[in-house]
């Protein structure tokens, strides 16, 4: 009798998936991922650049709604598609490529609605400093690896930042303070 009230119940919650999976462990995949970014200029046009690849890693745990982000990229891959330009922007009074040579994005807090993954919460680290991030996301989405047996999961997420935050104020307020970010990220199931 002891016996059934034990696997009864353990059964019903099996069915109905609400026994707590475990966390899964996400690849970024360098070649796919990338930071864009936006800036005004002088009010009538837009500065567009990006920089990547970007590395790192994602544990999701869908079931409970959890997750940790880990990104970085090298400030000098910066790429506008002007050479003269993209080397002004390593200048020590921008991204300072040579003192700081990697950006960083560490996240903890990450939102769900139902199982839908809806804004990353975490701290990105430019020029040796750190301020709050969150990133919106546009779409994200999972997929059975076609290759191998396994999962791919990718997406796209939208934030900004002030420039000046981080202590790159160059050119205030003539190019804007305010920086529009899209992180594009794909990670393959399990290490790289």
């Amino acid at each position: 009798m002891t016996r059934h009230r034990i696997l009864l119940p353990l059964c019903a919650a099996m069915a109905f998936g609400t026994v707590a999976a475990e966390p899964t462990f996400y690849t970024i995949d360098p070649e796919r991922s990338m930071v864009h970014f936006e800036v005004m200029h002088f009010g009538i046009s837009t500065i567009r650049g990006r920089l990547g690849a970007v590395s790192g890693g994602v544990t999701l745990d869908r079931s409970a709604g959890r997750g940790e982000v880990h990104l970085q990229f090298a400030t000098a891959t910066v790429d506008t598609g002007v050479r003269v330009f993209d080397a002004r922007l390593r200048e020590p009074d921008l991204l300072a490529s040579g003192e700081f040579p990697l950006a960083y994005f560490v996240a903890t807090q990450l939102r769900f609605e139902g199982a839908n993954l809806v804004e990353v919460r975490g701290e990105f680290t430019l020029r040796g400093v750190s301020q709050a991030l969150s990133l919106h996301t546009i779409r994200f989405a999972c997929r059975p690896d076609g290759d191998r047996s396994g999962e791919v999961c990718g997406g796209d997420f939208e934030g900004h930042f002030r420039r000046s935050d981080f202590g790159m104020d160059f050119g205030l307020p003539f190019v804007a303070d305010r920086v529009r970010l899209f992180v594009a990220v794909q990670g393959r199931r399990g290490p790289g």
